[in-house]
C-alpha cells in the first residue's frame, strides 16, 4: 500500500521512509504542503498519508482541511506528525480532519501500530464500497442478460425526456422482440433459452450506440432508449440492430439457430416527461404491427406528427425465421 509522507525535515523525512520500507509500505515522499496537497487531489492518490503540522506552502492541518472538502472517494487516511502536543492542539488537528495525531518525536512502534489500523479501516471501506457496487448492480440489472432491468431503463427514459425537453431535441424508443421464442423453449428447454436470451442482448448492447440505453424490458422483449434520435434514423438505427442479431445463428447443443427480432420504433419531436407512458405505448403498438406483418422486421410510429412514408414500411425480410 502506498503511503504519502509530507515532512520538510530532511532527517525526519528519511527516518519514515525507512521504517515504512522496513514495513512493506511503498513510501510517495515530498518536502511541502502544497507537494502534497497536489498529489492528494489525484485519483491515484495513496490511501494513507503522514501530513506534518508545519510545512512551507501549506500546512498540515489546512491539507486535511482541503481533502475533507473533497468528500473523497475512495477515503483517504491522515495522520497528522507535530511537535504541538498541546490537548487543545491535538483537538485543532482532528477537528481539520485528522484521522490520527502523533507527536514528534514519535515511537516507531506506535506509527507502525497506527498505521495498521488505518490500513484496516482502508480496506474495511473498499469492502464496504465494493458490496455497495454490488447491490446497485443487482438493483438495476437483470442478473440473466446483464443488461439494465425494467425500471432502471424506464428511469433513463424519464432522465433523456427531461433533458431532451430542455435541450430540444427529440427522442427514439424502440421495443424488440424476439420472435417465435417460445417455440425456443419448448423445443430446447428454459436453459437453452436464457442462452438465447444472453446473446441477443449481448448482441444488442454491442451494438447500440455508446450513449443509448439498452434493458430487458421483460420476458423476451428489449427496450432501446436512443437520445437526439429523429424517427428517420431510429428506424435505420433499428433497422440496423435487428440485421446484426439475425446475421448469425446462435449455436445451442453445438447446432446453429437462426434468431430474429421485430422492433417497434415510437419518436417524439416535442419531448415531455409525461410523454414515458405514451412512447412506450406507442414503440409497444409499432411492434404489434411488425410481428402482424410477418416478424423480423421494423415498424415506426412518430408522436405529434405524421409518420415518415417509410416509417410504417420497415423490413420485411424474412430471412431464417425459427
Amino acid at each position: 500500500m502506498k503511503i504519502l509522507i509530507a515532512e520538510d525535515d530532511l532527517v525526519t523525512r528519511r527516518i519514515l521512509e525507512a521504517y515504512l520500507a522496513k514495513w512493506d509500505f511503498e513510501a510517495v515522499v515530498v518536502a511541502d504542503g502544497q507537494e502534497a496537497w497536489n498529489i492528494l487531489q489525484r485519483d491515484d492518490a495513496p490511501r494513507l498519508a503522514i501530513l506534518d503540522w508545519m510545512m512551507p506552502g501549506i500546512d498540515g492541518a489546512t491539507v486535511c482541511r482541503e481533502v475533507r472538502k473533497l468528500d473523497h472517494q475512495p477515503y483517504i487516511y491522515l495522520i497528522l506528525l507535530t511537535a504541538r502536543g498541546y490537548k487543545q492542539d491535538v483537538i485543532e488537528g482532528l477537528e481539520a480532519g485528522a484521522d490520527e495525531y502523533l507527536t514528534k518525536p514519535f515511537d516507531p512502534y506506535e506509527l507502525k501500530a497506527r498505521l495498521r489500523a488505518g490500513a484496516r479501516i482502508v480496506e474495511l471501506q473498499d469492502s464496504l464500497i465494493q458490496a455497495r457496487e454490488a447491490l446497485r448492480e443487482q438493483a438495476t440489472h437483470d442478473s440473466l442478460t446483464k443488461l439494465l432491468n425494467r425500471r432502471a431503463t424506464v428511469d433513463f427514459l424519464l432522465s433523456e425526456l427531461s433533458r431532451a425537453r430542455r435541450e430540444k431535441h427529440p427522442l427514439s424508443v424502440m421495443i424488440a422482440d424476439i420472435d417465435h421464442f417460445k417455440s425456443v423453449n419448448d423445443r430446447f428447454g428454459h436453459l437453452p433459452g436464457d442462452e438465447v436470451l444472453s446473446e441477443v442482448a449481448r448482441r444488442l448492447r454491442s451494438s447500440a450506440r455508446a450513449y443509448d440505453a439498452v434493458g430487458r424490458f421483460g420476458g423476451e422483449e428489449f427496450l432501446i432508449v436512443a437520445p437526439g434520435c429523429h424517427a428517420v434514423p431510429g428506424l435505420a438505427q433499428a433497422e440496423r440492430l435487428r440485421e446484426i442479431v439475425g446475421s448469425q445463428p446462435v449455436m445451442l447443443k453445438d447446432k446453429p439457430l437462426a434468431v430474429t427480432i421485430s422492433v417497434g420504433v415510437a419518436t417524439t419531436l416535442d419531448p415531455k416527461p409525461e410523454d414515458v407512458e405514451l412512447l412506450l405505448s406507442a414503440a409497444d403498438e409499432a411492434l404489434y404491427r411488425a410481428k402482424k406483418g410477418g416478424r423480423n422486421r421494423v415498424e415506426g410510429e412518430s408522436l405529434g406528427v405524421a409518420a415518415p412514408s417509410d416509417a410504417r414500411g420497415g423490413s420485411v425480410a424474412q430471412q431464417n425465421p425459427l
